[in-house]
Formats: structure tokens, sequence, C-alpha cells
């Protein structure tokens, strides 16, 4: 099974062309942060992909367990030393359920917006409630619409560029979509390219999903390292409670 987009050439390349997610500073401050709000408990995440939160959250000893629509992202995860022993489901994440309750469900970069409609992305605020105990937080890690920094008639806004990846995002202000479009070049110039199609989504309104699903807003970060959120963020690491 596959998105359609994350295959299996894309799984493969996948922790190579995000290396830089890698680095202990990205990396540690956000398995910090979801250890304690699990508690030491059970995590589920949503969109698991191939593992690289999961495992490291798992060494903490939080019990984790995951829901992935690419069965070619989960079998990298499985294949990574740590990962067998995570049960992952392959389904989509608004709907797709695993038995049990969790004192966790989480959901990182950016993944939120791979819900490409409204109704979507409120159905998997639902199914985060659902999966969680009382007391229970869901936790999304996104971008801001980064709509200031396009001119008037414009739709391309470059997020990334370095010797061997360019990213720009195309933006559609009508219909609240946009897409992603990712450039990869490796040392001998050879170059793969890929599109993912997205949703962007403000936080007010992830906040009244949330509260469509019963749940409220415990706590929003610029980033892991909990810094303020400002109207200067450009993320935002936001934290919802099952009362």
């Amino acid at each position: 099974m596959s998105d359609g987009v994350f295959d299996e050439d894309v799984a493969r390349s996948y922790d190579a062309d995000i290396e830089h997610m890698y680095a202990p500073e990205v990396l540690i401050p956000t398995v910090d942060v979801l250890s304690k709000l699990s508690s030491g408990g059970s995590a589920l995440e949503f969109a698991i992909g191939t593992g690289r939160v999961a495992v490291p959250l798992a060494r903490r000893g939080v019990h984790v367990e995951g829901i992935e629509l690419s069965a070619a992202m989960a079998d990298v995860l499985r294949e990574r030393e740590g990962g067998e022993t995570i049960n992952v489901v392959i389904g989509d994440m608004a709907t797709t359920t695993v038995p049990g309750a969790f004192d966790l469900v989480y959901l990182v970069f950016n993944t939120i917006g791979n819900l490409t409609s409204q109704d979507q992305q409120t159905a998997c605020f639902v199914n985060a409630a659902r999966h969680l105990k009382r007391g229970g937080r869901f936790v999304i890690e996104v971008g801001v619409p980064a709509l200031r920094r396009l001119p008037p008639g414009e739709r391309f806004v470059t997020f990334s560029m370095s010797h061997h990846y360019i990213g720009v995002d195309e933006y559609d202000l009508v219909t609240q979509s946009l897409v992603s479009h990712h450039l990869n070049v490796d040392d001998e110039g050879r170059a793969r390219s890929f599109r993912t199609p997205q949703r962007y989504v403000w936080p007010a309104e992830l906040d009244l999903m949330a509260q469509i699903s019963g749940m409220r807003l415990e706590s929003r970060w610029e980033s892991w390292d909990k810094t303020a959120f400002t109207h200067e963020s450009e993320h935002h690491v936001s934290v919802w409670i099952k009362p």
C-alpha cells in the first residue's frame, strides 16, 4: 500500500534526504518532550514513517506503536535496529485504529498537511482523541504558512536551498493547498525530484479541530526547546489535552 508519493524509491532514500532532521540538536529535544508528555507510558505515532522519532523514543522506555499509509516506509522502519519491535498498522491516520488507549498521540514534521482536506484533518483529530486515555495528549509539529513571504501575484516560496537540495512550496490561496517540490542532487550530480501535495493549516484552525474532537489547547511553542511562540514564529509545536 502506498499514498502514491512515498513509494519504495522515496522510502529507501528518505532518511538520507532528511539527514538534517537526525541532527542531535533537532532530534534530542523532540524525543525529550515526547517522552515527558507520555510520562514514560505509551505513545502512538501517526505517519510513523521510517521511525526517526519512534525508535529513539522507544529506547527511552516508552511503548510506541504507529500508523503509516506507506508500506514501503514501514518496511524501512522494520529494518532499522529497534524498529522490528514497534507494531505498525498500515492505513490512513485519519481513520485507521489500533487496539488500546495511549498516553500520547503525536504527529511530527508537517505531516498533518499530507491530509489534503479540512475534513480529513479534522478526522485526524477525532481519531487521535479516540486513541487517547483521559488526560492524554495530542502533539503536532507543523510550519506556519509562509504567506507573508509571497509578493503580490506570486505563488512560490523557496524554503530550503543547498548544494544537494532545493525545496520550493507552491501555494494556492483559494483552496488553501500547496505542493512542496523537492529536488535532491547527489555527489555525482544526479538529480531526483518528487512532489508532496499538502493542505496548509493555521494554528487557530487546528485549535478548532481539537475543540470539535473534545480536546483543548494546553501548550504551544515555536520549537521543541519550548521557545515562546510569537507572531514571527515560522513553526509551532502544539499540545492538546483530552480532559
